[in-house]
């Protein structure tokens, strides 16, 4: 059987937001919300908090969160993943898979998991996937802080962009845009490869290293989600928007 390992990898330094997987929401830190909601995925063979700080260690610690600790080098989420990978305690061949679930997304919900883990159960040969949660709102479509994707037919990750792609002269929710949503997965094997691979030119100037992939002739498999209320947490504004309405997510109080 393949073994799924789920990683959420926290760090106090964010530059626009410092200290963020500790703030509280709704009298929880971000990253108990999001560990917690990680959890009611059912085929984890480990989950954990991965980090560099000391803060994130013990208060993971204090609520029964096994942590992994990493090196403060890492800017790239995906770095400390790696890094953590290795040291799960979990043996991993290179077709297992890993799940980058990052620390700043407190709305998260299980079926996201299954979601990005869906694609390899479907397809052997499938490398590394994405969540890409349809757009529907006009103002998420237009901002640079929202990376949104391109993919092909078969569901191929063809590009990641801050720009409002695909263009349109109006937008329409039946653009089919999609966003990328804070979960990734990957064989054990690609995983590596991502992480030993230098920048990438679009990597670079689209500052999404999502386009590291494409960029060196392969592709992630897009793993399409519905729109639904679901705000990833890059500034204090954001968490204002998850505070107002977290209270009405269908997981509140089950956790």
């Amino acid at each position: 059987m393949t073994k799924i390992v789920g990683l959420v990898p926290a760090r106090m330094a964010a530059s626009r937001f410092p200290g963020k997987p500790l703030f509280k929401l709704s009298g929880r830190p971000m990253l108990e919300h999001c560990f917690l909601r990680a959890a009611k995925f059912g085929r984890w063979d480990a989950l954990a908090v991965c980090t560099c700080d000391a803060e994130i260690r013990d208060f993971s610690a204090s609520k029964g969160f096994p942590v992994i600790w990493t090196k403060d080098s890492h800017t790239r989420a995906l770095d400390r993943v790696a890094e953590a990978a290795g040291k799960c305690g979990v043996d991993l061949a290179d077709d297992d898979i890993v799940v980058c679930v990052q620390g700043d997304e407190p709305m998260l919900r299980p079926e996201m998991i299954e979601a990005v883990v869906k694609p390899f159960d479907d397809d052997p040969a499938v490398k590394g996937t994405m969540l890409g949660v349809h757009i529907t709102d006009e103002a998420l479509w237009r901002n640079p802080d929202i990376v949104k994707i391109i993919h092909d037919l078969a569901g191929n990750v063809l590009y990641t962009s801050r720009a409002p792609v695909p263009y349109a002269k109006q937008f329409s929710p039946e653009l089919g845009a999609r966003r990328v949503g804070g979960i990734f997965a990957f064989r054990w094997k690609a995983l590596r490869w991502f992480t030993e691979t230098p920048e990438s030119p679009l990597e670079k100037k689209e500052s999404c290293d999502s386009n590291r992939i494409p960029d060196n002739g392969w592709f992630q498999r897009l793993a399409p989600f519905p729109a639904v209320t679901y705000f990833s947490v890059d500034s204090p504004s954001d968490a204002d928007l998850v505070e107002a309405a977290i209270k009405a997510d269908p997981l509140w109080g089950t956790y």
